[in-house]
C-alpha cells in the first residue's frame, strides 16, 4: 500500500467544516455532562465486520482539531485486513473530545475502509495480471481526495482528480466538436505541455481515428470482449507505446475477462459507488490492551 495522503493544509479545512456541521452551536449531551469539570479518560475502536482498515490518520486529526491533548494509537496498520472483534486503535484525552468527535471521526473511517475493502478485492482479482485497476471522477462531492485516498489503499492508483489533470475526450465531447479528429484538432494546441490527450472510443472505427490523429491514451468503453481483443491488437500493431484503459460496467465477475485482453488499465467507479460503509464502533474503556487505565479521571 503506497498510498499518499494529502497535506493537512488542504485537508484541515475540510475536517474543520465536517466538524463545525456535526457540532453546530455545540455539543449539547457532553457539555451538560462535562460542564462541572474536564475529565480525562480512555477508548477503543473495534472492527464490527472484516474488512481493511483505512482512515485512522485522518481519524486521529479529526481528534487533534478538537484537543491537542488526545492521543490516538493506530493498533494496525492503514490498509490492514482486519477480523471481526479486533480492536485497530486507542485513544485517550479528554473526555469531551472524545465524545464529541467520535461520529466524524468513525464516519470517515468507516467509509474510507468500506472503500478500500471492495477496492482490494478488485485488485485480487487483477493480481496475475498486468493490468492495474484504475479509479475514477464519480465520488462524493466535498469528499473526492479522501475517496481517492481510499482507492489507493485498496491498492488501485488513480486516474485524474480533476478535469484541469488531463484531456479526456468523451463521446459528449465528440459529438459537440463533430468527431474525433476535430476534437483533437481543436484541443491540441489549446493545452499546456505535458498534459496528455485520452479519447474513448465505442468502435473499431474510432479506435483507428484516434491512432491517426496521435492519441496518448485510448479507452475502450463498453466494448464486447470480442471487440476489444481486436482494438488492443489493432493498437499495440500501430504504436505499442499508446496506453490503452477499458471502461464500462466492471464488475468482479468480468474483470478478469477484461484484463485477458491485454489493457493497460481497467477503470472502474465500483469501489467508490458501489461500496458499504465497514462497521466500526467506538467503546469508552481499554479493550484489549492489557493495561489498566481508569475509565473516566478527573484533571
Amino acid at each position: 500500500m503506497n498510498a499518499i495522503l494529502p497535506p493537512w493544509i488542504i485537508l484541515d479545512p475540510l475536517l474543520q467544516q465536517w466538524l463545525c456541521e456535526d457540532i453546530g452551536r455545540g455539543d449539547r449531551t457532553t457539555a451538560s455532562l462535562l460542564l462541572q469539570n474536564r475529565p480525562s479518560g480512555s477508548a477503543y475502536w473495534v472492527v464490527k465486520e472484516s474488512g481493511m482498515v483505512a482512515g485512522l490518520t485522518i481519524a486521529a486529526r479529526v481528534f487533534e482539531l478538537l484537543d491537542h491533548e488526545v492521543e490516538f494509537t493506530a493498533i494496525v496498520s492503514e490498509g490492514q485486513w482486519c477480523e471481526v472483534g479486533q480492536t485497530i486503535a486507542q485513544l485517550k484525552g479528554p473526555l469531551a473530545a472524545l465524545l464529541t468527535g467520535e461520529r466524524v471521526a468513525l464516519n470517515l473511517a468507516m467509509r474510507l475502509s468500506g472503500i478500500a475493502t471492495l477496492t482490494n478485492r478488485y485488485t485480487v482479482a487483477l493480481s496475475d495480471f498486468p493490468t492495474q485497476l484504475v479509479d475514477t471522477r464519480k465520488t462524493t462531492p466535498g469528499l473526492r481526495l479522501l475517496e481517492k485516498y481510499a482507492t489507493q489503499v485498496g491498492g488501485a492508483i488513480n486516474h485524474r482528480f480533476g478535469l484541469d489533470d488531463a484531456v479526456m475526450i468523451k463521446d459528449n465531447h465528440i459529438a459537440a466538436a463533430g468527431g474525433i479528429q476535430e476534437a483533437i484538432a481543436q484541443i491540441r494546441g489549446k493545452i499546456p505541455y505535458p498534459l496528455t490527450i485520452e479519447v474513448e472510443t465505442e468502435t473499431l472505427e474510432q479506435v483507428q481515428t484516434a491512432l491517426e490523429n496521435q492519441a496518448d491514451i485510448i479507452m475502450l468503453d463498453n466494448m464486447p470482449l470480442s471487440i476489444m481483443l481486436e482494438a488492443v491488437e489493432k493498437i499495440r500493431s500501430y504504436n505499442n507505446r499508446i496506453k490503452i484503459e477499458a471502461s464500462g460496467n466492471i464488475t468482479l465477475e468480468t474483470i478478469r475477462a477484461v484484463a485477458e485482453t491485454g489493457v493497460d488499465y481497467i477503470s472502474t467507479s465500483a469501489p467508490i459507488t458501489r461500496s458499504t460503509w465497514l462497521d466500526l464502533s467506538m467503546k469508552l474503556g481499554e479493550g484489549n490492551w492489557g493495561i489498566d487505565y481508569p475509565l473516566i479521571r478527573s484533571v
